[in-house]
């Protein structure tokens, strides 16, 4: 008998780690804020074993769809956990979590003086935005270029991210001369010494940022209290320190 008892133990043990752990799937947006989001969180819940990996929003739901071990989803575009709930890959119902801004950003210029339309400049020979098939900030920078009227003017100067925090250290090494980028990561300190133009907008749809918890993560409540956390007073400030409106504060 004590050896069952011995196992019935040590089985319950495994369950119980096994539901310390999840693995988050976040927009590369993210990168700065929910890292130091992640760090309040573990101190306060020193048992879990948190992994994130970053990337497009777009490639990451195909991953999921394909069978991919995300537990949560943070996505740059609502409409993408939202495919997931169609999909009956979701344990809980998308939610919006922040609204994102998009910025002109150079280590070479001054960005702070530019507009959209300087974009076609003589002296602005590559433009780097995140490739806008998947990821939502590219998407969002092809849109308020084409509001403006220079779309077409620069397709010679682009140059493509495969998400938006590639796209930004594309500028900042110098890969492009300027590029359309996330405010959140243009206020990380590294990149923030140099200056920024915040774009109109209302030259783009909204950048509606939602989650979901996956059905893979149905029954981890690790998981699922990580998304709860993410409505929390420090997790609302950290996201405002980056630049990202709140689901209740208007576009």
């Amino acid at each position: 008998m004590t050896w069952i008892l011995g196992l019935l133990l040590a089985l319950g043990l495994s369950f119980t780690a096994q539901a310390e752990k999840f693995t988050i799937a976040a927009a590369s947006d993210l990168r700065y804020a929910l890292d130091d989001i992640l760090e309040g969180y573990k101190a306060e819940h020193p048992d879990q074993q948190v992994e994130v990996i970053y990337g497009s929003s777009g490639k990451m739901t195909t991953q999921i769809i394909n069978g991919a071990p995300y537990d949560v989803f943070f996505s740059a575009d609502i409409a993408f956990p939202e495919k997931l709930k169609e999909e009956g890959l979701t344990a809980t119902e998308p939610e919006v979590y922040a609204i994102g801004r998009i910025v002109l950003w150079s280590k070479t210029q001054d960005a702070s003086r530019l507009t959209l339309a300087d974009l076609t400049r003589d002296d602005i020979k590559r433009i780097a935005i995140a490739q806008p098939a998947h990821a939502p900030y590219g998407a969002r920078a092809q849109e308020a270029m084409t509001a403006v009227g220079v779309w077409e003017q620069v397709q010679n100067k682009l140059v493509f991210g495969e998400n938006i925090a590639h796209t930004a250290q594309m500028v900042a090494s110098e890969a492009a001369d300027v590029g359309i980028i996330a405010l959140s990561l243009a206020l990380f300190p590294d990149l923030a010494s140099h200056g920024h133009y915040l774009i109109d907008d209302q030259l783009h749809q909204p950048l509606t940022q939602g989650y979901v918890v996956t059905k893979r993560a149905e029954h981890n409540e690790a998981a699922r209290g990580f998304a709860r956390y993410m409505a929390t007073a420090p997790a609302h400030a950290i996201m405002e320190k980056y630049g990202f409106l709140l689901p209740d504060q208007q576009r």
